[in-house]
């Protein structure tokens, strides 16, 4: 890689890494927030919007991974779809009881009609945003860098959603979220920045893909990563994938819960104070772990994140007081990325040659859907007999507790089990071979 076409590659790995988890930011902690505030959604209502959406991320992956190998193009992918996928956070903006009931005047809610609007759209945001980032993006990125950089380079792709919540939070706190004028101009600001970004694509994304072979079926590449040679061939990579999943699991348990954590139930009004530095400082060390895999390699680099992970889930357990909460969010958020970078970059590195987008699939199931399915659910078990709180208009909300750090610290003691139990599995394996 040239020097310029370096640079414009590490340009477009910020630029479209950051807004897309800007994106995902809105969409996986604030869509959340926005329903629960405007239009009272239960833990159920929640959980299902976390889960379709997952879903719907996992089959538009495996379809578009395929297909853009199929005809050899990502950038048209990556850019028309961050131009379409910021017109559909646009249309978030219209979504309001005064606007649903003008339309529908005849409906005996409006409030649950937003609520099946909401859901709904997030599939159809979903779809766009799976397109262009988790199954385009991505692709490129694993397409692009060698790997001798991988960690480097996971390790600044794998910040981005922190940073990404620290611009959100920092945009967020200048808006009353209790006003629906309010979240109307956060729909239109990031909506207009996504559309931005997908146009700025067609100047900065270079296709480095190989096209896939004339005569090859698109259908057959769809399921690619399903075939029983394929596993078998990269079985190791499918280890990996496993163990990610499960590391999945455990952040979704609590993350979509999490502002409402801070804010309903510790009474953090300023929780944007607290949680700012944690982001800063997370994202600075997560920036810097992305070396210890290039230096040290994958377990070397995976138990460390996973104790640091671990030991934060205790504090937030344990503990309320501002201090300790932000010692425990940090560790927590320090962790989590950590722990993103090296099964990122482990991914990557076992994915073979050629086949980025046809894996992409895979990937997602085990980033996305997995998690997305069972995390929230998980989260709405352990949330079942929370305490209820009557609002202004006499309409009960349930009230998160500290039972999902809990439950997340146990799936997270299940990871480190697992990359143990793997790694003898694949030594031995490595030894059969011989």
């Amino acid at each position: 890689m040239v020097k310029s076409s370096k640079t414009k590659f590490y340009i477009a790995l910020v630029v479209f890494s950051l807004i897309g988890q800007v994106a995902w930011v809105v969409e996986n902690m604030y869509f959340n927030v926005f329903i629960y505030k405007m239009f009272h959604a239960s833990a159920g209502d929640i959980s299902l919007m976390v889960s379709l959406s997952a879903v719907t991320a996992t089959v538009t992956t495996l379809l578009i991974g395929a297909l853009s190998d199929k005809i050899g193009k990502r950038k048209i992918f990556i850019s028309g779809g961050y131009i379409i996928w910021g017109i559909t956070i646009l249309s978030f903006a219209l979504i309001r009881e005064d606007v649903i009931g003008a339309l529908f005047p005849a409906v005996a809610s409006a409030t649950s009609v937003c609520i099946t609007l909401v859901i709904i759209m997030d599939c159809v945001m979903t779809f766009f945003g799976s397109s262009a980032n988790d199954a385009c993006f991505n692709a490129w990125l694993t397409e692009s860098v060698s790997s001798e950089d991988r960690g480097k380079m996971e390790g600044i792709n794998s910040m981005m959603p922190l940073v990404a919540i620290l611009v959100v939070f920092g945009g967020f706190m200048f808006f009353d979220q209790d006003k629906s004028s309010s979240w109307t101009a956060i729909y239109l600001i990031t909506g207009a920045v996504v559309v931005v970004i997908g146009v700025l694509g067609c100047f900065l994304i270079e296709d480095k893909v190989i096209k896939t072979e004339e005569n090859s079926s698109y259908f057959k590449n769809i399921f690619y990563g399903f075939r029983p040679s394929v596993i078998k061939e990269n079985f190791n990579l499918y280890l990996y994938l496993i163990v990610f999943a499960v590391f999945g699991i455990s952040i979704q348990i609590f993350m979509p819960y999490l502002i409402i954590y801070y804010e309903q139930s510790l009474k953090m009004a300023n929780y944007v104070f607290i949680m700012a530095p944690a982001i800063v400082l997370a994202s600075v060390f997560t920036f810097f772990y992305g070396r210890v895999y290039d230096k040290f390699g994958f377990e070397k680099s995976a138990i460390p994140s996973m104790l640091i992970l671990i030991i934060g889930y205790i504090l937030l357990f344990l503990f309320k007081g501002y201090a300790l909460v932000f010692i425990g969010s940090l560790l927590m958020m320090c962790g989590y990325l950590a722990g993103m970078a090296v099964f990122g970059a482990i991914i990557r590195d076992k994915i073979p040659e050629n086949k980025a987008g046809m894996f992409q699939g895979i990937r997602i199931i085990c980033q996305v859907l997995i998690p997305g399915v069972i995390g929230p659910w998980i989260g709405k078990f352990v949330l079942r007999n929370a305490e209820t709180v009557k609002g202004n208009d006499g309409v009960e909300t349930f009230i998160p507790n500290t039972n999902i750090f809990i439950s997340a610290l146990i799936v997270a003691v299940v990871v480190v089990v697992l990359i143990f139990t793997f790694k003898l599995i694949a030594d031995k394996m490595s030894e059969r071979k011989k």
